[in-house]
């Protein structure tokens, strides 16, 4: 990945560049200590992805994105701030913001998001390329080959913004297991059934200690689901992802709770509830219905 960074802090650039090249996530393409100063470097250079500060003088990063965009700059955008207002993170979103990374800058908060942003970004570019094969194919009378089950579940799974997540994997193939046992009618077997398929699937594993690795793993997973949607609840409830995903995936009344702490800025722990077995019945009957229609 090509990153550009964009800060009026030189502690910060050098701080960003650091944990980029040392966790090995891509190279530094360039920096700017304004956005003033980025604006050209960006556009000539075309970085895959551009950190760039909320607070700074002459352009902001929200006014520095507008005009990047207006310039058909195809990129993604981090937002780094130290502030946390509703109505900036609001409009952030709404400019095409992917995640925040707030400061003081933490190494393990940054190539955690890096990490969940190049793997979205990945995606990204592997469904474009599909669709232009397809657009190249024409009209035939042959219709288009569907698309994979993984391929399904992973568009899923991002949009929920886990699909970087330990668990991502084994959801996947349960969905995919699912998918082959379509045939032996719609019950979803027992999760402790799907656990102990997914560790046979992986091989050379102890199977009732890998399939509570695995429960373990999904729980976390889905936990961080929760957590996203929560997020994009506080910030505009409006959001297709948050009215679509929240209620049929989880009980709502968990995401409200969340929703309740972030809120109020409450950092205690809270305990929510994880449905794990309705996650992946829900998650299963919709693949089945988007991949059939593919």
């Amino acid at each position: 990945m090509r990153y550009f960074i964009v800060d009026d802090d030189m502690a910060s650039r050098r701080m960003l560049e650091k944990v980029i090249t040392e966790g090995e996530l891509g190279i530094v393409v360039g920096k700017a200590e304004s956005g003033v100063k980025a604006l050209s470097s960006i556009l000539s250079l075309q970085p895959d992805i551009v950190l760039i500060d909320l607070l700074m003088p002459g352009l902001d990063g929200i006014e520095t994105m507008e005009q990047l965009k207006g310039q058909g700059f195809p990129g993604q955008f981090i937002m780094i701030s130290q502030i946390v207002n509703k109505e900036m993170v609001e409009e952030a979103y709404e400019q095409g913001v992917e995640f925040f990374i707030h400061k003081p800058i933490n190494r393990v908060e940054v190539q955690s998001i890096l990490k969940k942003t190049a793997e979205k970004f990945r995606l990204q570019a592997s469904l474009m390329a599909i669709r232009e094969s397809l657009a190249h194919i024409g009209t035939t009378t042959q219709a288009p080959r569907p698309r994979s089950v993984k391929e399904v579940v992973l568009a899923i799974l991002n949009d929920m913004g886990i699909i970087g997540e330990v668990g991502s994997d084994d959801i996947v193939m349960i969905i995919e297991i699912l998918m082959s046992r379509r045939d032996k009618g719609a019950q979803l077997p027992p999760l402790k059934e799907l656990y102990e398929a997914v560790a046979r699937k992986i091989g050379n594993v102890d199977i009732a200690k890998e399939s509570k690795a695995i429960e373990q793993r999904i729980r976390r997973t889905l936990l961080t689901a929760v957590n996203n949607l929560a997020s994009l609840g506080v910030v505009d409830y409006t959001t297709a992802e948050f009215e679509y995903y929240a209620p049929r995936y989880f009980d709502f009344q968990e995401i409200r709770s969340r929703m309740k702490q972030i809120e109020e800025n409450r950092h205690e722990p809270i305990k929510v509830k994880i449905n794990s077995k309705k996650f992946i019945q829900v998650l299963y009957l919709e693949t089945e219905d988007k991949f059939m229609q593919s």
